[in-house]
């Protein structure tokens, strides 16, 4: 475990000299301030807990956001120490390659928790200092924190899948960015197109539950829209619309991560100095 911890911890000094600690926690910190205190105002309009609108703006954000912190921590976390020439020490370590994966993603989830923390952090106390906390109930806070880790950490594994699969640290970054914009951006447009053109078939009510859960990204985002808004798509979603529910949307933010972890630990395995 020792051995483990000190592979994390020089993780933790590479993501610091590389300013992705810093990166993450700024860019965290300076979205959740500012649609904070936007969405201070849209709640009053609304009637609706500023907090609630907060969390609800976050999410939009947070969907797009921490994914790409995940990647960017971890793109270069195997092919970055074949191009230093660092990869046959670490191999040299007592150590199976399980566990030298392990350290980098306790190290990088450590950067990705701490960055989610400062942001929400900021977020809650604005929403204490705007409103005051008795009356206040912090739970989609809680649940949009956890949450968000998980996201993350199922794009910490696929950054660590594409940093095995290639050697030079610039095509590991060109993929990961690939993999963002198909995950979280052409996938859902892929599902929006194919609802036009089934217009209420078999696809929508049968097809389309199953591949909108089967995104984590979208899974994320359900479990933290309105209970509103995603009675209403559940609604819509006929017989497989218990896919859809909190539980299916619950299972594939938690499968993500394990089965991106054993297919980057699959790849490395193969990985030679």
């Amino acid at each position: 475990m020792s051995a483990i911890l000190s592979i994390a911890r020089l993780e933790m000094l590479i993501a610091r000299r590389n300013m992705w600690v810093a990166t993450s926690v700024l860019l965290m910190a300076l979205f959740s301030v500012v649609l904070t205190l936007a969405g201070a105002g849209t709640g009053a309009n609304l009637a609706a807990s500023p907090l609630e609108v907060a969390v609800s703006s976050i999410t939009t954000l947070s969907v797009y956001l921490v994914p790409l912190v995940g990647l960017l921590l971890s793109f270069d976390a195997v092919s970055g120490e074949i191009e230093r020439g660092t990869l046959a020490l670490s191999l040299s370590y007592p150590l199976s390659r399980g566990e030298i994966l392990i350290g980098k993603f306790l190290a990088h989830f450590a950067v990705l928790a701490f960055a989610v923390a400062v942001g929400l952090g900021l977020t809650g106390v604005l929403a204490i200092w705007q409103n005051g906390g008795p009356a206040m109930s912090f739970a989609p806070l809680w649940r949009l924190f956890a949450t968000s880790l998980a996201l993350g950490s199922a794009f910490l594994g696929l950054g660590y899948l594409v940093s095995s699969l290639v050697r030079a640290p610039g095509v590991a970054s060109g993929l990961a960015i690939v993999i963002w914009l198909v995950a979280v951006v052409l996938y859902d447009l892929g599902l929006l197109g194919a609802l036009v053109a089934d217009g209420g078939g078999t696809f929508t009510k049968e097809i389309f539950p199953w591949l909108l859960v089967a995104n984590p990204a979208d899974a994320f985002r359900l479990l933290n829209m309105p209970e509103a808004a995603t009675a209403e798509l559940a609604s819509g979603l006929s017989a497989a619309g218990a896919v859809s529910g909190p539980a299916g949307q619950l299972a594939s933010l938690l499968l993500w991560p394990l089965l991106a972890m054993l297919l980057a630990w699959a790849a490395f395995r193969k990985v030679e100095p």
